[in-house]
């Protein structure tokens, strides 16, 4: 199983839906494509593909172009992209009109923009 690891002393960014992210910011471009587990500890920009396990100590922003086919679990998250899988958010889950979600969320709070796609459970209120 393939694990991809990034770490960073830098802060994270703040913010509602804010796309900002911070200096020390992981970067999946939109031509990177990879199978296993993705874990960081810094903020994760995400435009790629990842089939497996995403693992984001912070924030977690999938663009458009973004897709993951597994598990997500992050500190908090912004998605405009795809995911087939389980979406676990300690904080707070901003879903973006573009976004689409095939599975089940858990998350402490969460807003949808009109225009989202959601598909299964979601558990909203406790720390996930």
């Amino acid at each position: 199983m393939a694990t991809a690891r990034s770490k960073s002393q830098s802060p994270s960014s703040s913010g509602g839906g804010s796309t900002q992210m911070s200096a020390g910011t992981c970067v999946i471009s939109k031509d990177t494509s990879m199978e296993g587990t993705f874990r960081s500890e810094s903020d994760v920009r995400m435009d790629g593909y990842i089939k497996g396990d995403v693992h984001c100590a912070k924030r977690l922003v999938m663009g458009q172009s973004g897709t993951v086919k597994g598990t997500i679990i992050a500190g908090s998250a912004v998605i405009m992209g795809k995911v087939e899988g389980e979406l676990t958010v300690k904080d707070t889950l901003h879903l973006k009109a573009t976004a689409v979600i095939n599975g089940n969320i858990k998350a402490k709070v969460m807003t949808v923009e009109e225009g989202a796609e959601f598909n299964g459970e979601c558990r909203i209120g406790t720390p996930a």
